[in-house]
């Protein structure tokens, strides 16, 4: 799963941090889900969403598996 958060958040002009702290998470997390070592909750990936005033599907890119 890829993720738009690092360009979300460059558009709108805000830092790691300042991105974390509006949805109460550490600096380290936000550099985490923006490099893929980690993926958000769906908690998490709501409150982003909300965040950026979007659907949870514009900011996590989902990429179904082919059997």
């Amino acid at each position: 799963m890829t993720n738009r958060i690092s360009q979300l958040r460059r558009e709108r002009g805000l830092s790691q941090a300042e991105l974390a702290d509006a949805v109460d998470v550490t600096r380290q997390t936000i550099i985490s889900l923006e490099s893929g070592r980690y993926n958000a909750s769906l908690l998490l990936a709501h409150r982003i969403a909300k965040f950026f005033g979007t659907t949870i599907e514009d900011v996590f890119l989902f990429e179904e598996e082919r059997t």
